[in-house]
């Protein structure tokens, strides 16, 4: 039986990526714009929901205890993460038959509808159960959304690059999550300063839910100018075909990107978490607890495009390993110091260093990963692996790290499980071949 590194080896001599056959394409910043603006909005629409949790929670879960009610409010968030792997096949296969701008144009729209849905409806104690299943329901779609999006997004950003920057371009990706995040927090930060906590619980939850809505109109409107970078239209692009070809061509990259996106996926999530974390286990005012996400999030834009750039400079495999094993090393310390110290200066220190060592890692590995694909598979292979690993540990670290903390009433129990996913995922890494010059 062929191991994951032979079979990506026997696949890149069949099948080379875009990169080594085709001319580097001319850098298109309206593109880059478009992309990376686009992406920004979809994710701050889905991660607004976790920032709020403890809010949601109350008002669509009202449970016995403040933890039941946060759990179903976190599983609930999960959801969103069941539908990710039908977006990615679905709309990723879609815009490597029909191109990149007409599947974005569809992921910005369905985002839209079910943050509507988040937004307006009623809570629990207004309508019943018909509350949460509408919110459910909600989660399922900007899942769908969110997991057809990252394919054809990188894919753009890659394929609008100049060759000797993708790794810089395509760190946008990652880079506009992190604005998302910011922007986030930053709404937290100023609804948390302005309302009580009575407030927040009653109404000022769905704030950030309709300021996402106010900007989608401008998010189709410059992606509906986006240029088209598909080469061609390939016969494989359905669901069927498209998994045809991965699994008999692209098997090897398929598992490799599969595993180094686990432990992206569950630092990112564990980093994300850090608000509720502040609020619930370490006890913070809610102002205080918001500055977790706000500067989480400046941190990943800029940590992303520094990871970017140096990786087209020393290579993608340094960048995505040696930031990973750093912050294999520091998380339990980071997370005992925090529960030790229990402040916002605390909070926003360890914040800012693991999202830090996490992004520089996911900038480079995102390149690497995408650069695996030819342009024929790229939005559909890129989309399919980021959609498998966030479906399975994206939906669930929020959720098993707050049972964890509820079962043993060990705060540091996020810190284990970074670790343990690191470990795995450095393995991915190291199997990995470098894709900077090719």
């Amino acid at each position: 039986m062929q191991t994951a590194s032979t079979l990506a080896d026997g696949e890149r001599r069949a099948a080379p990526r875009a990169g080594a056959a085709d001319p580097p394409p001319a850098l298109d910043r309206w593109a880059v714009a478009a992309t990376v603006a686009g992406n920004a909005l979809e994710f701050y629409d889905f991660l607004a929901y976790t920032t709020f949790a403890v809010y949601i929670g109350k008002a669509f879960f009202p449970m016995q205890t403040e933890f039941a009610s946060l759990l179903a409010s976190l599983a609930t968030f999960g959801v969103g993460f069941f539908t990710r792997p039908l977006g990615g096949l679905l709309i990723g296969a879609f815009a490597d038959r029909a191109g990149r701008r007409p599947a974005l144009m569809l992921t910005i729209g369905l985002m839209a509808v079910g943050t509507l849905a988040v937004a307006v409806t009623p809570p629990y104690a207004a309508i019943g159960i018909a509350g949460p299943v509408i919110l459910v329901a909600a989660r399922l779609l900007q899942g769908l959304a969110l997991g057809g999006e990252v394919g054809p997004s990188t894919a753009v950003l890659l394929e609008c690059a100049p060759r000797a920057r993708r790794g810089l371009w395509t760190s946008l990706q990652n880079g506009s999550q992190g604005l998302a995040i910011f922007a986030s927090g930053l709404v937290g930060v100023v609804v948390a300063a302005i309302l009580s906590r009575q407030q927040l619980a009653d109404w000022g939850w769905r704030v950030p839910f309709a300021l996402g809505l106010v900007i989608v109109p401008v998010g189709l409107t410059i992606r509906r100018r986006l240029p088209e970078t598909l080469l061609q239209a390939h016969a494989s692009g359905t669901g069927v075909g498209v998994l045809r070809q991965l699994s008999e061509r692209h098997l090897g990259s398929l598992t490799l990107s599969v595993l180094i996106i686990m432990c992206l996926t569950i630092s990112t999530y564990v980093n994300n978490y850090m608000t509720t974390y502040a609020l619930t286990t370490l006890g913070l005012p809610p102002f205080q607890a918001m500055w977790a996400t706000l500067v989480g999030g400046a941190v990943i834009a800029a940590g992303a495009i520094w990871g970017g750039h140096l990786s087209d400079r020393f290579g993608r495999k340094p960048l995505m390993i040696l930031p990973r094993v750093a912050l294999t090393l520091v998380v339990y310390p980071a997370f005992a110091f925090l529960v030790s110290e229990r402040t916002l200066w605390s909070l926003v220190t360890v914040a800012a260093l693991l999202n830090l060592l996490s992004t520089m890692s996911a900038a480079a590995a995102t390149a690497a990963i995408v650069e695996t694909f030819p342009n024929a598979v790229r939005s559909s292979g890129m989309a399919v692996s980021y959609a498998l690993s966030v479906s399975v540990f994206g939906g669930t670290t929020q959720f098993v790290i707050a049972w964890l903390i509820g079962v043993t009433h060990d705060p540091l129990s996020p810190a284990y499980y970074v670790i343990a996913s690191s470990v795995i995922s450095l393995w991915a890494m190291f199997r990995l071949p470098e894709t900077n010059k090719t």
